[in-house]
């Protein structure tokens, strides 16, 4: 698995820093936001590091997939399947982790 020794999500995937996980399987890794935007706040991160969607879909589009099945998961069991999938792409986009991750939100009848 690639990942980045100075990265907080890849340092959450291998449990060097505590998460609370929704869903984990061999490439994907989910778990609860500490700052939630929305009831249910879950961010989805592939276990191999990319640095934003643009490029996990262009190396990796099965995985990215796989993301949004997941995140359909989740909302099934949480709110009638029912959500939001927000992928922030760079600094000026509100980026902060440089590891691609989605964030599902749901639980609640979201603003638009």
């Amino acid at each position: 698995m690639s990942q980045e020794s100075d990265c907080l999500f890849c340092k959450i995937i291998d449990g060097q820093i505590p998460s609370t996980k929704v869903y984990e399987d061999d490439t994907t890794y989910a778990f609860k936001d500490i700052n939630p935007k929305a009831k249910v706040h879950v961010l989805i991160v592939p276990k191999n590091h990319y640095a934003n969607a643009a490029e996990l879909a262009k190396s990796d589009p099965r995985e990215l997939a796989h993301i949004v099945e997941v995140a359909q998961s989740i909302a099934d069991r949480e709110f009638h399947g029912e959500y939001r999938l927000v992928f922030n792409t760079g600094k000026d986009a509100g980026q902060t982790v440089f590891h691609v991750h989605a964030h599902v939100l749901t639980g609640e009848v979201l603003d638009e």
